[in-house]
Order: C-alpha cells, then structure tokens, then sequence
C-alpha cells in the first residue's frame, strides 16, 4: 500500500494564463529594479542561476518551463501551492526535492512590502540557486531533519536555521560578503542594507547560535550570519548530530535548557566580523523585541 503524502492536496497549477498585462508589468517593474541592486552585492551562483533558468524582466515565468530546465540541472522541481505549508509538509517537500512556490504576485502598491511570500520571494528568490548542486543538497538535508526536529518539538530552532541561512544569510567571496538568502534577494531595501548600512552586525555562521537565536519578520534584521560557502552548509547538516542540541533546547534527558538569545546583541563565542552600529535598531528595539516570532 502507498502511503499518500502529506503535501499532495496543496499543490496547484499555477495557471499561468490567469496573469493578466498588469501582473506582467509588476514583474517587470520588480525584476528590474532588484537586479540592479543585486548584481554587486549577491554572489555569483545566484546570478549563475537565473541565466540557468532563462529569468527574464519580460513575463513571470512559467514554473512548468523553470521545472524542465531545473530538473536537469540538480533534480529539484517547483510545486505550486497557495501560499505558506506547514512544518510537515514543508520538510517531506524538501526531501521529495520540491521547493513549494506560491504563484500569485503583489501589486504596484505593494512593491516595497508583502507580508505573505509572493512569487517574487518564492520563485525569484530561492530557486535560482537550486541549481547549485551544495545548496540544492544541503536543502535537501535540511528537509530529512525535519523528521528529528519533529520528533523533538524543536521545529521552531530548525525555522530559525532556515531563517538565518537560506532567507538572511550571507556568504564570503573574494575577500568580500556577498548575500545569498532569499528575503534579502527579493528585498529592494534590505539587499541595501544589510551589506551598505553599518547598523547590522556580521557574524561568523554557527549551526547552534543560529538555533538558538530569534527572529521578527517585519523588519530589517538586526544581524547576519556569514558562511565560508554552500558546502560548508551542506557538510554541517550531514555530520552534524542534531539529538544532543535538541535535548538541550527542550532540556530533555537530563539536559540542561539553554537560553535563546535576542537577534540584537552578540554573544560570547561570536567570531564578529563586523560590529554594527544598531543605529537603524535602537530607536525602535523595544517594538521589534515585542514583535519577536519564534
């Protein structure tokens, strides 16, 4: 007997013909204006992975056309939904190598801010780099270890890696840094800020520090943690034995329960590769702390 996933009924098509001239024009609008805000500051294999999968300013792609060539390139594949999945269902796509993807696009008077993922964050954002094979294999990794995190109701201190890697992270290149994460590529303002402005701190990435340290969404972070690259990703997810780090966040077995830190202060052990000011934060930290998700 076949076991039925537990995904299978949220995915959709994305009907692409229902995009009317104005959806086009939005993307074209967003698509334009992000790029010359990336090109310097994100790394290459982004860039790499857009012209692997044929993005262009001219129409909203077609997830079917992206799927074709994506496949052929790491295995992955798009699957629509209408909107965010959860926990379950996002881990066992990730292990079935399918990125879920919303297809709808913001309007023209949402183009700074959207608080639910559009298809400029879902598909513009995270799939050019799914054509890198590390990145395409740590996520992948990450989508097994849910079933552990699950196991251990730690699911949340596995969100905050997500967070802080693929949504925010940044990466080393050529003596520089260099974004990669999601929310960042798909940002107009916080692609700027995050490299541009002296507010935020850069931190050397730690798999537990990440975990361990929560986040807000409806705001410029506060932080950033920067890895060396992919397969230093991909290579902590694989050898890393996650049982004792979780005993430790739901003091389990003996274990004794460690803090969670706030995103606004470094901690002892951080390898600072650059103190931010907080200047940007402070004024409104008393909010952002109220605001804290998970």
């Amino acid at each position: 007997m076949v076991e039925e996933s537990s995904y299978a009924h949220l995915i959709v098509d994305q009907n692409w013909n229902n995009y009317t001239k104005e959806d086009h024009e939005t993307w074209k609008i967003l698509y334009e204006r992000q790029m010359e805000v990336l090109k310097p500051r994100i790394c290459k294999e982004y860039l790499e992975g857009l012209e692997l999968l044929g993005f262009t300013a001219n129409k909203i792609p077609k997830f079917t056309e992206v799927n074709e060539k994506l496949k052929a390139i790491t295995g992955w594949e798009i699957a629509t939904t209408n909107g965010l999945v959860k926990s379950k269902a996002f881990f066992d796509m990730l292990k079935d190598k399918k990125f879920p993807s919303g297809y709808f696009i913001r309007t023209k008077e949402q183009l700074d801010y959207l608080e639910e993922p559009d298809i400029m964050h879902d598909l513009f954002g995270h799939i050019p780099l799914l054509t890198n094979q590390s990145y395409a294999s740590y996520m992948h990794e990450y989508g097994k270890g849910g079933t552990r995190a699950l196991e251990y109701k730690t699911t949340k201190n596995l969100a905050r890696l997500n967070w802080w890697t693929i949504e925010y992270g940044l990466i080393k290149r050529d003596g520089e840094l260099k974004m990669f994460g999601a929310g960042l590529a798909s940002s107009f303002g916080e692609a700027m800020y995050c490299l541009d402005d002296p507010s935020a701190h850069h931190i050397e990435f730690n798999l537990e520090r990440c975990m361990r340290t929560r986040v807000y969404i409806n705001d410029f972070q506060p932080c950033y943690f920067v890895i060396d690259s992919f397969e230093q990703l991909f290579e902590q997810a694989v050898n890393t034995d996650f049982s004792p780090m979780y005993k430790d966040f739901k003091g389990l077995d003996g274990h004794k329960r460690v803090e969670e830190f706030l995103p606004f202060d470094l901690q002892k052990g951080d390898i600072v590769i650059r103190e931010g000011t907080q200047e940007y934060i402070n004024p409104k930290r008393k909010e952002l702390e109220e605001s804290l998700s998970i």
